[in-house]
């Protein structure tokens, strides 16, 4: 059984939504926070990622690997200095509140990502989308399939 199959509306049910499983409320923050401070805020928060936004728009992410990829194992880096800007990812992939849970991950799948920023109809970010939340909320099947693929990318 594919990940097609597990998670379509079957006998009368819906396929489920992106928004019954992603975590709701996330903020973003400034591109100018220092970096250090990023990284303090996901240990007191236990978060891998944090979005950057800027006038109203979400411009980027900071992951826990960006920090130490991008900033701390570059030479010259300088941690005191630094800013979300200098670390973030930009050019970030959404998906919608609305959207299909099994489209969701077959996007994280292909993008070989852990985390997908959610927006809802009016483009306003509602919610992160992550690897664990799909553990939680999806089919066994689905989530063992998920897994394989993203991780192949890191291996």
């Amino acid at each position: 059984m594919g990940q097609r199959d597990i998670l379509q509306p079957q006998q009368g049910r819906s396929a489920m939504k992106v928004k019954d499983a992603m975590h709701k409320g996330v903020d973003w923050v400034s591109p100018e926070i220092a970096v250090t401070e990023l990284a303090k805020m996901m240990r007191a928060q236990d978060i891998g990622s944090i979005p950057i936004g800027e006038n109203d728009r979400l411009i980027g992410m900071v992951t826990d690997r960006d920090i130490v990829c991008k900033g701390l194992a570059e030479d010259g880096f300088d941690s005191r200095t630094a800013t979300a800007r200098d670390v973030m990812t930009a050019g970030i992939h959404c998906c919608r509140e609305d959207d299909d849970l099994a489209k969701a991950v077959r996007h994280m799948e292909e993008l070989k990502i852990r985390r997908l920023p959610v927006i809802n109809k009016n483009m306003r970010m509602v919610g992160i989308l992550s690897v664990g939340d799909v553990s939680q909320s999806a089919p066994t099947e689905l989530v063992s399939e998920y897994v394989k693929k993203v991780s192949a990318h890191h291996h």
